[in-house]
Parts: structure tokens; C-alpha cells; sequence
């Protein structure tokens, strides 16, 4: 798979191919790295369950993990995937319908990924993308997170007395561009895992909701803040974020001469 990555790498560039080219599909158990580094335009199911570094580097392409369709246990009380899956991840969607195992999407910095629940050191130094966990996580989630969102159903109240929150606030999930987003990763889960967990969270949509948690870095709302703030004055793409950083520069700077 790697090899196939770096052969559409090399005759397309790093735009890839168009979602779902290549679409491949596996049965059975598979063992480290599943799926590193796929760009984009490649689409890979697993049925089964995988060792560690599941999509390590992924870099455009799509993963997605689920039992066997003649399972009989739930899927979201049992791990599916290993640890440290998505280190590294750069671009992409991941979905995994089950448990993963610790340091889910450690230094991930630009997929979007689904789960079910996750160990301990979840989001560990993310700097990037959206993770969405349908479930409970295990103790030190966000630690060292400098960037991208998680949103975390916690159905039992105790995600707080989980998270590492040295650097990150967590919210309600009210915005309506939040509300969006959840929903449509939520629905992506569903289409391409079959996710009885995902039917549960859409089916009582309004009763879920309240119950999920938004995780973000302060550092990273400041400067998402700022660059609205620029857009609002007319400056769109690079020049919104230049204006946003140098924004956070002069506040950073009074900050140092006070």
C-alpha cells in the first residue's frame, strides 16, 4: 500500500487523485502501519482489526476500520485498533468503528478521524485536524494539544477529570458551525463503517448533543478569533492569517513588556 502511495504520489504530485480512485479492501487481521501514508485518492476498508501505527503519516487518503460483518459483540467495547494510530497524520479521513488504543492521533496535524473510545494520551500534541470520540477516553487526553478541535461524548461526566488542561478550555458544543461539523463526522462514520454507535448519536441527535465536549487550545482560539477578526476587514486566505499572526505578536509582545 505504501509502495502504491508513492507511485500516486510521484505520477500525480500531492494533490493526488479524486476521493475513491483506488478503493481497497481487506478481511482479516493486519499488522503495523496499516494504511501510513496513503495520499489522496486512495480509500482503504479493513473488516477485521489492526495492529499498531494504524495510518502513521496518512497524508490525504482515507482509512476506515470495522468487526467482521458477522460479528456478534459491540464493537465499541472492544479495541479494534492498536496504539498510537494516526502519528503523524498530516491530511485525510480516518474512521474506526471500536476502540483504539493509546495515543490515538498523537502529533496529528491535519486528519479528521472518527472512534469509538480511546486509552490514555489521546490527542496527545495534535496540532491540527478534527477527532471525534463517541465514548470514553482513557487519562491524559490533550496533553502538550496546540492546535485542531476534539469533541468527546461524555454520557458518564467524568472526561474532565481526564483531560490534561495545561493548555486547552473545553466547551459546549453550541456554535452552529460546530454543530455541522460534528454531525457531518458523525454521518461520515455511519456511511463507511456501519457504526451502530453512530445510529445511537444521530437517532437521538438532540438528547446527544449536549453531552459532548469541544477540547481546544487556547493558543488556537485566539488565533482562529484573530483571523475572523481580519476577514471581517476584508483580508481573505494567507493575508487573514498574516494579519491574525502579527496580531498575536503585538499582544504576545505587551504582554512581555508589561
Amino acid at each position: 500500500m505504501t509502495i502504491t502511495g508513492s507511485e500516486v504520489t510521484l505520477a500525480h504530485g500531492p494533490q493526488g487523485l479524486p476521493e475513491d480512485t483506488i478503493r481497497l479492501h481487506f478481511r482479516g487481521s493486519a499488522g503495523q502501519s496499516f494504511g501510513a501514508f496513503i495520499p489522496p485518492g486512495m480509500s482503504l476498508a479493513l473488516e477485521g482489526d489492526a495492529n499498531d501505527y494504524v495510518g502513521k503519516g496518512l497524508s490525504g487518503g482515507k482509512i476506515s476500520v470495522f468487526p467482521p460483518r458477522e460479528s456478534t459483540f459491540h464493537a465499541e467495547d472492544n479495541i479494534i485498533v492498536g496504539n498510537v494510530a494516526l502519528y503523524g497524520a498530516t491530511g485525510g479521513e480516518a474512521f474506526i468503528r471500536g476502540m483504539a488504543g493509546e495515543r490515538f492521533c498523537v502529533r496529528n496535524s491535519g486528519v479528521n478521524a472518527v472512534v469509538e473510545a480511546v486509552g490514555d494520551h489521546g490527542c496527545e500534541y495534535m496540532t491540527g485536524g478534527r477527532v471525534v470520540v463517541l465514548g470514553p477516553t482513557g487519562r491524559n487526553f490533550a496533553a502538550g494539544m496546540s492546535g485542531g478541535v476534539a469533541y468527546v461524548l461524555d454520557e458518564r461526566g467524568e472526561f474532565r477529570n481526564m483531560v490534561n488542561a495545561q493548555m486547552v478550555d473545553l466547551e459546549a458544543v453550541t456554535d452552529p458551525a460546530d454543530v455541522a461539523e460534528l454531525r457531518r463526522l458523525v454521518e461520515r462514520h455511519l456511511q463507511h463503517t456501519a457504526s451502530m454507535r453512530a445510529r445511537q448519536v444521530l437517532d437521538d441527535w438532540d438528547g446527544m448533543l449536549p453531552r459532548f465536549v469541544k477540547v481546544i487550545p487556547r493558543d488556537y482560539k485566539r488565533m482562529l478569533a484573530a483571523i475572523a477578526r481580519a476577514e471581517e476587514q476584508g483580508l481573505v486566505g494567507d493575508e487573514a492569517i498574516m494579519a491574525a499572526f502579527e496580531e498575536n505578536a503585538r499582544d504576545l509582545s505587551r504582554v512581555g513588556g508589561n
